[in-house]
């Protein structure tokens, strides 16, 4: 046991320091991380009799920890893909995933059906093996890997929309792929009688049992989290009780899918989490799940190198044949799914129209990876299923596997660069020549002060600030030469960045307190519309979401006519509530990016955008203004307990920072002099207390 224990931890341990150092290699020579980590794999694999003959201290003992990890379908299902999958659904913007939604879910569901339908029947008929085994098959390798696809597309630098399109379609695609091949495993071992009505109703059961599962579970546990909200590192700590109590849960106790379950839970997560956390502790929080995904994916790929000999020891002129026909099989019916199908879903106003461009890329960047082995693992460790087609499903599917990493993935890259996928718009590039010019100017203007106040020799100051100086003049030509920039463009860019600008704040009023977790969720929807709006439309579009902000929605119409015919007060002095802190809230971020923000833009945009900006920021501010002084003039007394509030409020976060820095100083050397005050002051000062007084004037 002692030796057991030890070698462990010198496999796990060796792996770690073995991914971490090539990632400096990877980057050198501009190759995929995770192909590099396969490929050191299946070099320790071939080393086997190293590792059995123990003739290099350390090395050998290394090699032969690493062998007695073998890799298992139980370990990839319940150790690494909760991690892996909740990791990467996090990530994701709903609000985009919701957009190319349609896409999404007919690459995933309908797609997966019909590249599973077209493998199967083409190795059926070339290889005589049964056709259920075939189908079996053809589930397994049409489920595509998310990790590899999202680091890939981190390096090159892809368009936000295509890592929405493949990172999505590849996390819904795995739960389809799992639910499928279970139907079809059944049918194999003859535990299930085959019936396509069955079948379906079987799917729709797990599928969506498993989103159930992911959505009640995620729901309880932001809810627990916005409690402890003051404790952090519990957040995080559930977060990865979350992830693996979805994916055990689902599959294991309720029988429905289980990587629905940690998708979904990742999603609520990411999208209710966020308002719920305060943004540095979820900036934490991501990096956290953002390195544990690393550890999970970098020893997953290193596993899967380490067996790759054994499995493929059988592979012959035959079963590269077989391989060759599912190569073929699988790239035709992809390319008629996204080429031939995709477009007759936008034709009919069933989702977002997708170019050429991305739909090719798509195409070749539906990568295999730990899904797919997982699956194949389940059969070659099953001795129910009988020999011949543990070897055939083992050898194809680890052959079609290793073709993605080693074919597909290097030169994934290469597509996006010949679509120009990976370079700048001319509205981005001049953004950024003219930040740098920016920036090159200030930081030669910084080394001058710098150098006179070490008393530099004048030679060595004039070497460096001349320096500075030419590489800000060749930074400013490059803008002067974009002659095909509109100057209403800067403009758009100006209210672009006012818009980040107004998000940030109001984050910075919910970290402080000033904001109840349901407003944040309301402003930061808010100025995501108007963010979209402006994109689509252009100063147009702004104007337009930013005043349906300040409408009254159906929601608010429904409370006030329960409240006239019915009384009922409840929900009217909810929305007035929330109608009252969203205003507020806007105001005090249109304020400062009146006063502060647009001159932090100006040296960016110029003068005349400048003032433009200034223009409509005080628009919306009067607009703004207009709509809570008539909810004040309805509800005064309500409007100045409000107003005490936010004084309240404002005056807590003062004393807090003041403590805070006193600590930093070392006036008060120690924790124990921090008061508590604060925190019973801060429990005290809820909304509930404003929210009350106007339920009972409206009653």
């Amino acid at each position: 046991m002692e030796e057991h224990t030890w070698s462990t931890v010198l496999g796990l341990s060796g792996m770690l320091m073995l991914a971490v150092l090539m990632l400096p290699a990877a980057k050198r020579l501009n190759f995929p991380h995770t192909v590099l980590l396969a490929v050191a794999g299946i070099i320790m694999g071939l080393l086997e009799a190293l590792a059995e003959g123990g003739r290099v201290y350390l090395i050998s003992d290394f090699l032969q920890a690493l062998h007695s990890l073998e890799i298992t379908a139980d370990m990839v299902l319940f150790v690494f893909l909760p991690a892996l999958v909740f990791e990467a659904a996090l990530a994701l913007d709903v609000r985009r995933l919701l957009d190319d939604l349609g896409s999404i879910l007919f690459l995933a569901v309908i797609g997966l059906l019909i590249s599973t339908a077209v493998v199967g029947i083409s190795l059926h008929t070339v290889s005589g093996v049964s056709l259920v085994v075939c189908l079996m098959l053809g589930a397994i390798v049409s489920a595509t890997d998310p990790v590899a696809v999202v680091a890939i597309f981190k390096d090159v630098g892809a368009p936000k929309r295509l890592a929405i399109l493949v990172e999505g379609e590849s996390l819904f695609n795995d739960a389809t792929a799992i639910v499928v091949f279970i139907i079809l495993s059944g049918m194999v071992l003859e535990t299930a009688a085959p019936s396509v009505l069955g079948g379906i109703g079987e799917f729709l059961r797990v599928f969506l049992g498993g989103v159930a599962v992911g959505l009640g579970l995620a729901l309880v546990f932001v809810r627990i989290i916005r409690d402890l909200q003051k404790m952090p590192m519990v957040g995080r700590t559930l977060t990865i009780s979350l992830a693996y109590l979805s994916f055990v849960v689902g599959e294991h106790y309720l029988h429905v899918s289980g990587v629905m379950a940690v998708v979904t839970a990742a999603l609520v997560m990411g999208s209710r989490g966020r308002t719920v956390v305060a943004p540095h502790d979820w900036h934490n929080l991501h990096n956290m799940w953002e390195q544990l995904g690393f550890w999970a994916n970098s020893i997953i790929f290193i596993l899967v190198g380490l067996s790759v000999p054994k499995i493929m020891a059988g592979f012959g002129d035959r079963e590269m044949s077989w391989l060759i026909c599912l190569l073929i099989a699988a790239f035709a019916a992809r390319a008629v799914i996204i080429f031939g199908l995709m477009p007759l879903l936008s034709r009919f106003n069933l989702a977002h129209a997708v170019s050429a461009a991305f739909k090719t890329v798509m195409f070749w960047g539906g990568l295999r990876g730990a899904v797919s082995l997982a699956l194949a693992l389940l059969v070659i460790e099953n001795d129910a299923f009988a020999p011949e087609v543990r070897s055939f499903v083992g050898v194809l599917v680890t052959g079609f596997v290793l073709f993605t990493l080693f074919i597909n993935a290097p030169t994934i890259g290469f597509v996006i660069s010949f679509f120009k996928l990976d370079q700048l718009s001319a509205t981005d590039t001049a953004v950024r020549d003219r930040a740098l010019t920016l920036s090159l100017a200030q930081i030669g203007e910084n080394i001058d002060e710098v150098a006179k106040e070490q008393d530099a020799a004048d030679g060595v100051r004039e070497q460096l600030t001349s320096e500075y100086r030419h590489r800000s003049q060749v930074a400013q030509r490059k803008v002067d030469s974009l002659r095909d920039l509109h100057p209403n463009d800067w403009i758009l860019i100006g209210l672009g960045t006012v818009s980040a600008q107004e998000r940030e704040s109001y984050s910075e009023q919910f970290e402080a307190g000033f904001l109840r977790p349901e407003i944040y969720r309301i402003v930061t929807k808010q100025i995501d519309d108007i963010s979209d709006d402006l994109k689509a439309n252009g100063v147009t579009g702004y104007f337009d979401a930013s005043q349906e902000a300040l409408d009254f929605g159906w929601q608010f119409r429904l409370a006030m006519r329960l409240h006239r015919r019915f009384g009922l007060a409840g929900l009217l002095s909810k929305r007035v509530a929330e109608r009252f802190e969203t205003l507020t809230a806007t105001k005090l971020a249109l304020h400062e990016i009146d006063h502060k923000g647009i001159e932090k833009v100006l040296p960016l945009v110029g003068a005349r955008a400048g003032a433009e900006l200034h223009k409509i920021v005080q628009e919306r501010l009067a607009a703004t203004q207009r709509a809570l002084n008539g909810l004040r003039l309805q509800y005064p007394e309500y409007a100045e307990l409000l107003q005490m509030r936010y004084l309240e409020r404002g005056a807590l976060q003062l004393e807090a920072n003041s403590y805070h820095q006193m600590l930093a100083d070392a006036v008060t050397n120690s924790e124990k002099n921090y008061p508590t005050l604060i925190q019973n002051i801060s429990d005290m000062l809820f909304i509930e207390k404003p929210f009350n007084y106007l339920r009972i004037l409206l009653q």
